[in-house]
């Protein structure tokens, strides 16, 4: 192993801790080894676990004014900005992400994500008087709303950054001290996180960083009888087992698990509708739970669709991830890479029709990492593996409807309910489709909209409580949200064109 590789340990404690074993952090696109990461234990989550009760029971974080907290947290928001090339770097190296959706969407959205529950904190109501009848007896009662104590957030590999903040925000907000369990792949980005709000004056014990298998040191944190509250992201089958190691001690769990969005397209303008498609599915390879990867068209219009949606994404560029004209980077792993093309398999055999990509693409510029080509899937019933299941790779799947209440069918018809686009000309028609739909987030043909302020309680095996916004409890009526995207043209080729105007994008090191 090269000398300069750099060694990265875990946070515990206001502390670097190191470990007997370590793990390799691979490039996706190179397959190279980028980093190396110690290997935690369920004695570090133990340790971990200690150390955050301690700090909880202590007082120096729960018991801060919450305008204390929000100046400390908006702090760390505005170091994340300034250090936002850096932790672009680590997202790219380590996650495989290309350089505009990482400055755009996995390093980009954090800074703003991160000031909304700084303000929060200091925003919230938390105290408030209710009087009550007068009968038995006239009495005035002060509602606290008080921190859980001890918050584990489990973060997945494909927005860790991101989707820890979404966790770690509302959490510290609130004066409860946290343990992240990062993938063991992706855990750099989330390490800088640690380190930052430590600088900026989090009390040693309050976020803590614990690496290591999720069999292991996730089930520790899971089942731990001091965590107060697990937070997860990931599938659906690891979802169904953090459920029942945290039965044990009846703690809270919120969970955001798979997705299979499906995009219902009709009337639309095909030239912003084609394209909404494909960056609603392409974007960070289709490594998005909220991806739209099922596309439904109209018969009447089915086989124009699929030849613009070959013609437009023909001309994604795949390549170096540091390039800024790259369009589609690789998959995560090559277990994932085989993963993605096993499904391809299932989809021929079942008789839909690879009609663009399919494999690992050839050529000069991708003779490493773990690429899949953009694909699109033609003749696909709902009933077919590649419908039904959540993929995570670049793969459109196209299938007909005859009609409005064959489409809602065809979309409702999923053990998923996370996300979904409709691509119809107006926002009040767009709205009542929402209406007759399942999922929690009906945008446009583009997907949906990571806006803090509505992040949502769901449905199915898609999602179990909020992860962060004002709402939390699961007892009141079960929000959506509809979005409308102001048309604006753009290019197959920019699938992501909002990172490009992203306000740090220009002075990226990585720009040409």
């Amino acid at each position: 192993m090269a000398t300069d590789i750099k060694h990265y340990q875990m946070f515990i404690n206001g502390k670097h801790v190191d470990s007997d074993e370590m793990d390799q952090i691979r490039d996706p696109a190179t397959e190279e080894v980028y980093a190396t990461i110690a290997r935690g234990t369920a004695a570090h989550a133990d340790a971990a676990v200690a150390a955050a009760r301690a700090a909880f029971e202590s007082g120096s974080w729960s018991r801060l004014a919450p305008a204390e907290r929000s100046r400390v947290l908006t702090q760390i928001a505005e170091r994340l900005g300034s250090e936002i090339e850096d932790l672009v770097e680590l997202e790219i190296h380590a996650n495989g992400a290309t350089v505009r959706q990482a400055m755009g969407f996995h390093v980009g959205y954090a800074p703003p994500h991160f000031s909304y529950f700084a303000e929060l904190a200091a925003s919230y109501q938390w105290e408030r008087q209710v009087s009550t009848p007068a009968f038995p007896t006239l009495s005035t009662n002060v509602i606290r709303h008080e921190p859980l104590g001890v918050c584990v957030a489990i973060v997945p590999w494909n927005f860790p950054l991101l989707l820890g903040i979404w966790k770690i925000g509302p959490a510290l907000a609130a004066g409860n001290s946290v343990v992240i369990k990062p993938d063991e792949k992706t855990p750099l980005t989330l390490l800088r996180l640690c380190e930052i709000a430590h600088e900026c004056g989090v009390p040693d014990g309050v976020i803590n960083l614990v690496t290591g298998p999720g069999a292991e040191v996730g089930a520790r944190l899971a089942e731990h009888p001091d965590v107060d509250k697990v937070a997860f992201t990931g599938s659906t089958a690891v979802g169904r087992e953090i459920m029942r190691l945290a039965s044990g001690t009846v703690k809270k769990v919120s969970l955001e698990l798979g997705g299979k969005g499906a995009q219902l397209l009709d009337d639309a303008d095909l030239d912003v509708a084609i394209d909404g498609a494909l960056f609603g599915c392409m974007l960070y390879s289709g490594q998005i739970c909220e991806s739209g990867t099922r596309l439904l068209v109209s018969d009447t219009m089915y086989d124009l669709v699929v030849d613009r949606l070959v013609d437009r994404a023909s001309a994604l560029k795949l390549g170096d991830t540091t390039d800024f004209n790259t369009d589609v980077g690789p998959v995560i792993s090559a277990r994932q890479r085989d993963r993605v093309l096993a499904f391809l398999d299932s989809a021929r055999q079942s008789g839909a029709k690879v009609v663009l990509g399919g494999g690992a693409p050839l050529g000069e510029r991708v003779t490493k990492g773990y690429w899949i080509e953009p694909t699109i899937v033609a003749e696909v019933s709902n009933d077919m593996e590649v419908a039904r299941e959540e993929i995570f790779g670049p793969v459109l799947c196209v299938l007909r409807y005859t009609d409005d209440a064959d489409a809602i069918r065809q979309a409702n018809d999923s053990q998923y309910g996370l996300s979904a686009g409709c691509g119809v000309p107006t926002m009040n028609e767009r709205s009542k489709s929402h209406r007759s739909y399942a999922p929690a987030q009906c945008g446009s043909t583009t997907g949906t909209r990571s806006i803090p302020r509505c992040r949502l309680a769901v449905i199915s095996k898609a999602v179990w409580a909020a992860n962060s916004g004002r709402t939390r409890s699961t007892t009141t009526p079960r929000p959506s949200m509809c979005t409308s995207i102001s048309r604006r043209k753009s290019s197959a080729t920019s699938s992501a064109h909002c990172c490009q105007n992203h306000p740090h994008s220009g002075r990226c090191r990585f720009s040409s």
